[in-house]
């Protein structure tokens, strides 16, 4: 039974700062590439960064310089550190990730049911 369990979100000032969390869950699994999706209202779900499991990371070229994406393997949690949030970082946050687990024939990608992030002038 695999799932992810974000935290981290909240409503923040803009220019302040914030770091989600996203924990995976069972002891039998692989877990390959991780990433940070967020969605606002009225607008689809975009990647905002991720992960591969070499330590490879990417962003959008709208929070670049500003976040930072990372991942603890020993923990299987993948961290996405949000500085000088700006007001169009709000959205709902959500974590994925590609995982493989013990009888499964292939690997799946999860979702985490979502954090809201609000950042206010």
């Amino acid at each position: 039974q695999v799932q992810l369990v974000e935290s981290g979100g909240g409503l923040v000032q803009a220019g302040g700062s914030l770091r989600l969390s996203c924990a995976v869950s069972g002891s039998t699994v692989i877990i390959y590439d991780m990433g940070w999706y967020r969605q606002a209202p009225g607008k689809q779900r975009e990647l905002v960064a991720g992960v591969t499991t070499g330590g490879t990371t990417n962003y959008a070229k709208s929070v670049k310089d500003r976040f930072i994406i990372s991942r603890d393997n020993a923990k299987q949690t993948v961290y996405l550190q949000m500085n000088s949030l700006k007001a169009e970082d709000t959205a709902v946050y959500y974590c994925n990730a590609l995982i493989w687990t013990t009888g499964w024939r292939n690997s799946q990608s999860y979702w985490g049911q979502g954090t809201q992030v609000t950042v206010y002038p």
